[in-house]
């Protein structure tokens, strides 16, 4: 798989030959400097973005041949999307948030908030859940994010640096929270992150280097 970009005249390549698999169950880092190509990597691999040449495939789904309705369908139903923003509605509660997705397949009101208020209590926020999202603090926006991402029940977690913007203890917290869900409801989890600490205790480590992607051994990672 690559992926190039026009720049002006000539062609960026970010990365090319790029060819591996995630099993069921793998919590798996995309690690790499800054402008490696780690968040192009996710969108493509979450059909938000398609590649220049390769394909990605989901068992038999073949990403790259879905329309965008399609695209849009697939993601519904088998992604859930954590971003180092929160991104939530700031004119609605938490349960309301969490909700939306499920609003959108056509599930009544009062069933969508009730699913909702089930992941409000996985993440720990039962008790905020009629709070909007500025009057919680940024660990708790990122959890309510969270529940909103699984409240779908996907297959499949895609985190891009999802404690990016949080202070250290925060960001420990809701490692542990993603870690914790991801072994109860037996995801598969890919999760973009500078934090090598993070890194190391996921099962795989997809490293992005000068166009190329290679697999580490967690242990081996140092800053």
């Amino acid at each position: 798989m690559a992926k190039v970009f026009r720049s002006g005249t000539t062609n960026l390549t970010l990365f090319e030959n790029l060819s591996f698999q995630v099993k069921k169950g793998d919590l798996v880092a995309i690690v790499g400097d800054s402008g490696s190509g780690k968040s192009t990597l996710l969108h493509i691999l979450g059909a938000l973005d398609r590649p220049s040449d390769g394909d990605v495939y989901f068992a038999e789904l073949r990403l790259a041949q879905l329309s965008e309705a399609a695209a849009a369908e697939f993601r519904n139903r088998e992604l859930g999307f954590v971003w180092q923003f929160h991104y939530l509605l700031p004119e609605f509660t938490a349960v309301e948030n969490i909700a939306m997705p499920l609003l959108v397949r056509g599930l009544v009101r009062r069933e969508a908030e009730t699913q909702a208020r089930h992941w409000l209590q996985e993440v720990g926020l039962l008790d905020r859940a009629h709070h909007r999202p500025g009057e919680l603090s940024g660990g708790e926006q990122q959890r309510v994010a969270l529940a909103r991402a699984l409240v779908t029940r996907p297959q499949v977690l895609m985190a891009d640096e999802p404690t990016g913007d949080l202070d250290n203890r925060t960001a420990e917290t809701v490692f542990n929270l993603i870690a914790k869900l991801h072994r109860d409801y037996q995801l598969t989890s890919l999760i973009v992150t500078h934090n090598l600490a993070f890194a190391r205790r996921c099962d795989r480590v997809i490293r992005l280097a000068g166009g190329l992607v290679d697999e580490v051994q967690p242990q081996s990672l140092t800053a």
